[in-house]
């Protein structure tokens, strides 16, 4: 009898979003897969999806930029990179917004003046005229699709998702019915890619809607967190889903803190509370993305019975990323470095689990890579003096004698 089994298994990755803190999440965490893990490479999967910042990572992958080389372009901005990322094409003011909305204020200000005196109508009914004066983003993210487009048109690579070697799919939200926009499934696919990602992750109040034809389209993560069934309607035996933000559990971090020996005063916020409005809104905001995504996780599960879901996201109780600011990229080589070891961890605590898992797919976990207890994300810095270079050599010393130190 033939085996009716694939020559090749059929991997599917799908990427949420998180700002600029969830594309640091998912660079360090995919360089830990990619080195972990022999059997697979995550330039040439059979579907990517992409949902906000993911959708960044998610089209640089289907164009064959490996996770170490998107490492050296978002995280590193090394000079040799082929693509550096310049976290200024996220600030550029929406003057373009800005000047649309400041000319339609007169009239709406004369409409509003005569609805709350001759019209009779209270003040804030009138008020709420104004409005539509105000800017629908602050900042302009055009230079996304930009730079995108011209990265993605150099030899090798594509802005076409019909020319693609592989299945990519970027989703975004039709502002005008709230129902999601799968650029690059037949019928959305004539959309540039550059355009899809700059539309995915136009997060509302930050950028204005993207005008995709006659329709404005903004972040996708407005619909689900993942959008992981996209892939899975393909049919495919492997899911990776990687999802950066998740709400922190401050009682079980300082129990683990405790335990450590940590003082008080290194034990982080005991209380999500204590942080005050923003530490709030970002637990509140964490928890209603990943509660939506854990009720989509168990419907994989049912749904797809035939399927193998691994999914990797941060530890409930690390509060490093959970203090860390969601929109700043000032931190991107402590975080990415952070992710990078934590992912680590994570395959070395769940091994027997994920071995097995795995293994069905023709995966196996590299273990010299996972025991590897000097093994680093980002170097250090260039040593450029003699100085320099005697302290990078102390450092790296003291690493190796810590190393041998430790009990087996």
């Amino acid at each position: 009898m033939t085996s009716t089994r694939h020559k090749s298994p059929r991997i599917a990755l799908a990427l949420a979003g998180g700002g600029p803190l969830g594309a640091i999440y998912e660079v360090g965490a995919l360089c830990a897969l990619d080195e972990a893990l022999a059997g697979i490479s995550f330039t040439r999967l059979q579907h990517y999806v992409g949902v906000s910042a993911g959708g960044f990572i998610a089209a640089a992958l289907a164009n064959c930029m490996t996770p170490r080389e998107l490492c050296a372009s978002f995280i590193e901005n090394r000079d040799d990179a082929l693509d550096r990322f310049d976290p200024s094409w996220l600030l550029v003011p929406a003057y373009g917004e800005f000047a649309r909305r400041a000319i339609m204020f007169p009239a709406l200000a004369m409409s509003a003046l005569w609805h709350s005196t001759i019209g009779r109508r209270s003040l804030a009914h009138s008020l709420e005229q104004l409005g539509r004066s105000l800017p629908t983003g602050l900042f302009s993210n055009a230079l996304v699709d930009a730079r995108l487009a011209d990265a993605f048109s150099r030899h090798g690579r594509s802005n076409d998702f019909r020319t693609l070697g592989t299945q990519l799919t970027l989703v975004a939200t039709n502002l005008d019915t709230g129902e999601a926009a799968p650029f690059g499934r037949p019928g959305w696919d004539h959309v540039p890619i550059s355009k899809a990602v700059q539309a995915s992750s136009a997060l509302p109040g930050l950028f204005p809607p993207v005008e995709i034809g006659d329709h404005y389209y903004v972040d996708g993560a407005l619909k689900k967190t993942m959008h992981a069934s996209v892939a899975l309607e393909d049919g495919v035996d492997l899911l990776l889903c990687l999802n950066p933000l998740v709400p922190f559990n401050s009682g079980a971090a300082d129990h683990r803190a405790m335990q450590r020996g940590l003082t008080p005063q290194k034990r982080g916020i005991p209380r999500i509370a204590d942080g005050g409005l923003p530490a709030v809104l970002s637990q509140t905001f964490r928890s209603m993305i990943h509660s939506r995504m854990e009720l989509g996780m168990k419907h994989y599960e049912r749904a797809y019975p035939d399927t193998d879901i691994v999914l990797v996201e941060p530890d409930h109780r690390d509060a490093e990323l959970y203090m860390a600011n969601t929109f700043s990229y000032r931190q991107r080589r402590e975080l990415a470095e952070h992710a990078y070891q934590q992912t680590r961890a994570m395959l070395r605590s769940r091994r027997s689990l994920l071995a097995a898992k795995f293994a069905r797919h023709g995966i196996t976990l590299r273990d010299e890579v996972l025991n590897d207890a000097r093994r680093r994300l980002v170097g250090p810095a260039k040593a450029t003096t003699r100085i320099g270079h005697a302290v990078v050599t102390l450092e790296e010393t003291l690493e190796d004698l810590g190393c041998m130190l430790q009990p087996a």
